[in-house]
């Protein structure tokens, strides 16, 4: 039985780019990602995601929008990644790096999924279109995806 570990991730989008960040060290280094972490005991999950976003790109945000609630699996692992997705349409102050992340921007059309995680270019396009999502994908290492599921939902 795996154990779940509560996730979150925010993606800041405009209309024509987005904000990634380079992961600078531990899981996920070298690969662009939104802004996201672990969800602190008495932190509610949306705390959490705003709190990290601070931390790892210097932003605030004054509305977040829950999109997407993805599980992963990696195999030999013994924790189920529960990772709650959340979009930011507008954000206040620059963003800079930090220790874990050099965030840039991307044109929507050159987001660098070559370089991201393997199931972002399948729910990325929901995410940009403001559709939300569930999903659960199993993985061999970082970059293989062994199984997934992932469909559109009205509600979360």
């Amino acid at each position: 039985m795996l154990s779940p570990k509560l996730l979150t991730l925010v993606l800041v989008v405009q209309p024509t780019r987005v904000l990634l960040g380079l992961k600078k060290r531990g899981f996920g280094e070298g690969k662009w990602n939104g802004f996201g972490g672990k969800v602190q005991p008495g932190e509610t999950i949306e705390q959490a995601a705003r709190r990290e976003l601070l931390e790892e790109s210097g932003l605030t945000v004054d509305a977040l929008e829950k999109v997407g609630n993805i599980k992963f699996e990696f195999v030999g692992e013994t924790q189920l990644l529960d990772v709650h997705v959340f979009r930011a349409d507008s954000y206040n102050g620059d963003p800079t790096e930090s220790e874990e992340m050099r965030p840039r921007w991307f044109d929507r059309d050159k987001i660098p999924f070559a370089q991201m995680w393997a199931d972002d270019v399948l729910w990325f396009p929901l995410l940009l279109q403001h559709k939300k999502f569930v999903g659960y994908f199993k993985f061999q290492g970082h970059d293989v995806i062994l199984g997934h599921t992932l469909e559109e939902v009205e509600e979360l």
